[in-house]
């Protein structure tokens, strides 16, 4: 089951991308090496008590002119409403309450989506907090101070945040089936293919609640097996915001990604792989989910004997960072390799929940470490004396050594590349954590 969903709303400069960071932490640097992700993350998983949750920040509007920035505040928080569980409306206690705020919340309001007020900018709560009520005027309950950049009244905001979200899947039981998110940029064909996919398929059940309100999941079944498509109802409904604004379709993805086993990245033939496609694939990538890469509208291509083979450099080449992904070169149109997908799909979770036995993974990993020794530094040599398997949904993998600054991420790489050799793995990341453990050698 997905993590909620809590997105932060407000006008430029209320200071969201601060409140973002703040709330977010040490999060944001998790991943140094996925291109075009981290240098503009919107997105981060954060921990309040025994809470997990994933933020998204829609801030980074800057518009020109009073009538743009009520146009994209109305888009920012559409999106909110579309995606999130919660939203913290932000606004600022200096500048006071001003139209764009009260138009807004008078959207907030009508969606019923939980919304919890958030004043910022308040540095003294004593002196200040009679500007602060001030935005009672705004009908969204009791307006909350706080100082994103002092970090004050952080718990009372959260407590209500979480007190909206639902605890009750903790008690569910496992949902075995698989669950593909269907992801990619605006026009792109993700609704073509999943409308294809249920063209060719009976549909067996269209009201399964999703984590959104507004979300439907959709179970396919093809030769007795049934397939999970998450919020592809969502997916399919024309979006009320403008899709030319990227930074929403990264938002609608999180929320999709979160639920999902596999996820399947749609990149147009036509238009050939870009840096957003990189950045989309990139949540999943971060978030250790299969992943398949479908091309799709390869019938509108001319092609020769080497087509193909320059499709796939140049989409390995953008998506350098997830090299274990299947490319599929698709059409949702004429129907060309659709009925491969469910096939992938089937390897892809496969791999993703592999559980490979401790005896056999430290024959592998004696046998690297023997064909290529490990690193020293200053005459001390890292020494592997065990690694282990510690999940799946992806792969975890624990790695015990002397001492772990001696591991250079170029001989993880390694270790991994033979891991990978030896047990497949296509489709799904790996993760390694290493561990330092003194005593016998």
């Amino acid at each position: 089951m997905s993590k909620p969903i809590v997105a932060i709303v407000g006008r430029p400069n209320v200071g969201k991308s601060t409140l973002f960071n703040a709330l977010a932490g040490s999060n944001i640097a998790i991943v140094k090496d996925t291109p075009g992700v981290t240098r503009d993350r919107i997105y981060a998983d954060v921990s309040w008590l025994d809470m997990d949750f994933t933020l998204v920040d829609t801030g980074g509007i800057e518009p020109e002119s009073n009538d743009v920035i009520l146009s994209q505040m109305r888009a920012q928080a559409q999106t909110a409403i579309d995606t999130a569980n919660v939203i913290i409306f932000l606004v600022d206690v200096r500048q006071g309450m001003v139209d764009a705020d009260d138009k807004v919340a008078d959207m907030l309001r009508r969606s019923g989506k939980p919304i919890v007020l958030a004043v910022n900018k308040v540095d003294n709560f004593q002196k200040q907090m009679v500007d602060v009520y001030e935005f009672y005027n705004l009908g969204l309950g009791d307006p909350m101070p706080i100082s994103a950049v002092s970090k004050q009244g952080f718990g009372d905001m959260l407590d209500e945040v979480t007190k909206y979200f639902d605890r009750s899947y903790l008690d569910e039981e496992e949902d075995d089936r698989p669950h593909i998110a269907v992801i990619g940029k605006p026009n792109v064909g993700k609704s073509s293919l999943v409308n294809a996919l249920l063209g060719e398929n009976r549909v067996l059940v269209s009201d399964i609640p999703g984590t959104t309100r507004d979300a439907i999941d959709t179970v396919i079944e093809h030769e007795d097996k049934e397939y999970v498509f998450i919020d592809t109802a969502g997916l399919r409904r024309k979006s009320k915001i403008k899709e030319e604004l990227e930074k929403y379709s990264i938002i609608r993805a999180v929320s999709a990604v979160e639920r999902a086993d596999v996820v399947i990245i749609v990149i147009s033939a036509e238009e050939g792989v870009t840096e957003q496609d990189a950045k989309i694939a990139g949540i999943a990538h971060e978030r250790g989910k299969g992943i398949i890469v479908a091309v799709n509208k390869w019938d509108a291509i001319e092609k020769d004997d080497k087509t193909i083979y320059k499709y796939t450099d140049k989409i390995r080449q953008v998506l350098s960072f997830m090299p274990y992904a299947r490319l599929l070169f698709i059409s949702a149109k004429t129907g060309q390799r659709l009925s491969n997908l469910y096939e992938l799909i089937d390897v892809v979770v496969e791999n993703h929940s592999r559980r490979i036995q401790t005896g056999v993974l430290n024959e592998i990993i004696t046998e690297a470490a023997a064909l290529n020794q490990p690193p020293s530094d200053k005459g001390k040599r890292l020494k592997i004396f065990y690694t282990t398997q510690v999940a799946v949904k992806p792969p975890t993998f624990v790695i015990f050594v002397n001492d772990k600054e001696l591991m250079h991420f170029s001989y993880l790489r390694y270790l991994e590349n033979k891991i990978r050799e030896a047990f497949g793995f296509e489709g799904t990341p790996l993760k390694f954590f290493v561990r330092e453990r003194k005593g016998k050698e």
